[in-house]
């Protein structure tokens, strides 16, 4: 089975949050819920001048999700072809259930849709040959998508 993995350059991040804008507005969401975000670390002093660290913080596609766990009505799901998991938005009732169960904050409550929204790697995109949207606009390079090969059991 094939994953996929957002990874990063921290050396290369500036914390334009180039990703987060343009992810919402793939996404088509209202203020409020980000389904990436750049986190400040810092500043900490390297080499005796204050330096800053950014870091991507988004869905880790789990390989044994809690939120999909926890959601009543199976709208949270995994897809079992490359691991995403993500929200199928028809069939969420907006309990919250998963966002509690997510230990990483990854689910994030659309006031307007009142139903979850978390990242699914711009799923819709990867069928279609692209990178998500936070990679292909990152403006240093410094988001990439991997692809992580799962061993099989022999």
């Amino acid at each position: 089975m094939t994953t996929y993995a957002i990874s990063q350059n921290l050396d290369r991040c500036i914390g334009c949050l180039s990703c987060e804008v343009y992810c919402k507005e793939n996404k088509g969401l209202p203020e409020g819920p980000r389904l990436c975000q750049i986190v400040m670390l810092g500043p900490r002093l390297v080499s005796g001048l204050p330096r800053e660290a950014y870091v991507y913080m988004g869905c880790f596609h789990c390989e044994h999700p809690a939120c999909v766990a926890a959601c009543p009505t199976e709208a949270m799901r995994k897809r079992e072809a490359d691991g995403i998991v993500y929200v199928e938005q028809d069939l969420c009732v907006g309990c919250k259930a998963c966002m509690v169960a997510c230990p990483w904050g990854a689910v994030q409550w659309d006031p307007e849709a009142q139903k979850v929204v978390k990242c699914d790697l711009c799923k819709d995109r990867l069928d279609q040959g692209l990178k998500p949207v936070c990679v292909t606009v990152c403006t240093t390079q410094c988001l990439s998508l991997t692809v992580l090969e799962k061993a099989e059991a022999a």
